[in-house]
């Protein structure tokens, strides 16, 4: 009977759930995206795992650390902006319900599970507009109208097409003309001290309206790369400003208005002044109060450098409680000849991978779709969309960047904790999550011109796998 006792005490444990050991994987499937092949997400692998060995030096290998635990995961999406709703309008109905359920139910398609939108005009808007009439500080003539066309019945669908529910952050890219001291919301300029209450004010009024349309909306930005002077609508802050507008205005006014709980996020902008940005508005507990934590963007490398991923992880390391966004990419430089470059997939999936394994909670890609421009665009700014449409022959075109993401979104699902996960070789790159489910998901990246064989190596067990060339793959066990 003594012997047995651990036995008995397991056993209750067990029964109970709790101090239960932990489940070993028993099987792996794979799916993977490959250039020069047929495969688009396709399930390609089922291996069992079998008891681990000692792996050697000359062995490619993942290993994955499920008992390491890091950020939640908050999803994957993409903006819905004016443009993507005018291409969207213009597509026959049946081509309309094919784009809702490719991005937004998880079984036809990649399970989009978070949107941004614009609070007015960006560039991606046939015009530029705001919702008030000139002058009117007090805006009394409010309205959302302009968006009631196009805008809002798609995200109404799209809502619907994710089963009810999409995490939507919404960011202003300028406040109206007249509360600008270059009196125009192209260029830069900045806004206005007396202006600052009204603009505080039109963020609650744009919250209200599009919630009033059954709406929801999660958060908002406080400006949409606010250091950047462009041809189209922008404005600038300073980390002071920012700070200031946030902790004086924007935040007491959503409080006021009973939209204390609607999330702020900051900067909004790239990983190249992310942190001084943060370390202004963090270090200031009256503004910090406010916030949920800072959005970024991927175009940094404009000077010539590479991705400043070590930045993300330095705020990430430095300030926990606070959340990591990524708001907004694109790829540039739009040429109807490069539909299905492999670089362009390859660069969202190296944004992705590095940018959660140095604490991101969510990533939000640029327009969902895109007309065979690029467009449209009122300043001539034409970039490319993971999913394009011929508005001539009404056809989808779907571009590697799709298949790509879909690796992250159609399996890491909100709420999953990323966990330990590395390579022994810089062939791959992976990140690794574990779903609320207790299913564990690995994407793995090979930008290689030559396919890999690995060994996925999960604590007591490992499965022998292979990734294609210039390939994505998701393991899921």
């Amino acid at each position: 009977m003594k012997n047995s006792l651990p036995l008995l005490i397991l056993g209750l444990a067990t029964v109970f759930g709790f101090a239960q050991p932990p489940a070993q994987p028993s099987a792996v499937t794979v799916f993977t995206t490959a250039e020069k092949t047929d495969s688009r997400l396709t399930r390609t692998d089922t291996k069992a795992f079998q008891p681990s060995v000692q792996p050697l030096e000359t062995e490619i290998c993942i290993f994955v650390n499920p008992d390491k635990t890091f950020q939640t995961f908050l999803g994957v999406g993409g903006a819905i902006t004016d443009a993507s709703s005018d291409v969207f309008a213009r597509l026959p109905a049946a081509k309309q319900q094919e784009l809702l359920a490719a991005y937004y139910d998880r079984e036809k398609g990649i399970g989009y599970t978070l949107a941004r939108t614009t609070i007015h005009s960006s560039d991606f808007s046939r015009e530029s507009y705001n919702y008030v009439k000139e002058g009117d500080k007090e805006l009394k003539t409010f309205s959302i109208d302009h968006d009631k066309q196009h805008r809002i019945p798609l995200l109404q669908q799209a809502i619907r097409a994710a089963g009810g529910k999409l995490t939507l952050l919404a960011s202003p890219w300028s406040p109206p003309a007249f509360m600008k001291d270059n009196h125009s919301m192209l260029r830069d300029g900045k806004l206005l001290p007396d202006y600052y209450a009204s603009w505080a004010l039109y963020f609650a009024k744009f919250i209200k309206a599009y919630e009033a349309e059954n709406i929801p909306v999660w958060g908002i930005s406080i400006q949409n790369e606010p250091m950047a002077t462009q041809r189209w609508e922008s404005c600038i802050f300073t980390a002071e400003e920012e700070r200031d507008f946030l902790k004086q205005h924007l935040g007491p006014t959503l409080a006021r208005e009973g939209l204390g709980a609607r999330k702020i996020v900051v900067w909004d902008h790239n990983r190249d002044l992310l942190n001084q940005r943060a370390e202004v508005i963090y270090q200031d507990p009256e503004a910090a109060k406010y916030v949920w934590g800072a959005g970024f963007h991927w175009y940094e490398p404009w000077s010539g450098g590479k991705p400043m991923f070590e930045n993300v992880r330095a705020l990430y390391e430095a300030y926990p409680d606070k959340k990591l966004l990524f708001t907004e990419g694109c790829v540039e430089k739009f040429d109807a000849g490069r539909f299905q470059d492999w670089t362009n997939a390859e660069q969202y999936a190296t944004s992705m991978i590095n940018d959660f394994n140095n604490g991101t909670v969510g990533w939000i890609d640029w327009n969902i779709l895109l007309d065979e421009k690029g467009g449209p665009n009122h300043a001539g700014n034409f970039c490319f969309a993971p999913v394009h449409a011929n508005t001539a022959t009404g056809e989808l075109i779907y571009t590697p960047a799709y298949y790509y993401i879909g690796h992250f979104s159609k399996f890491i699902r909100p709420n999953a904790k990323r966990i330990g996960s590395v390579t022994s070789r810089s062939q791959l790159s992976c990140t690794s999550f574990r779903n609320d489910d207790g299913s564990i998901v690995t994407v793995a990246l090979n930008q290689s011109d030559t396919p890999v064989k690995y060994r996925l190596i999960v604590g007591t067990k490992s499965a022998e796998l292979s990734i294609p060339a210039r390939a994505m793959q998701t393991a899921v066990y």
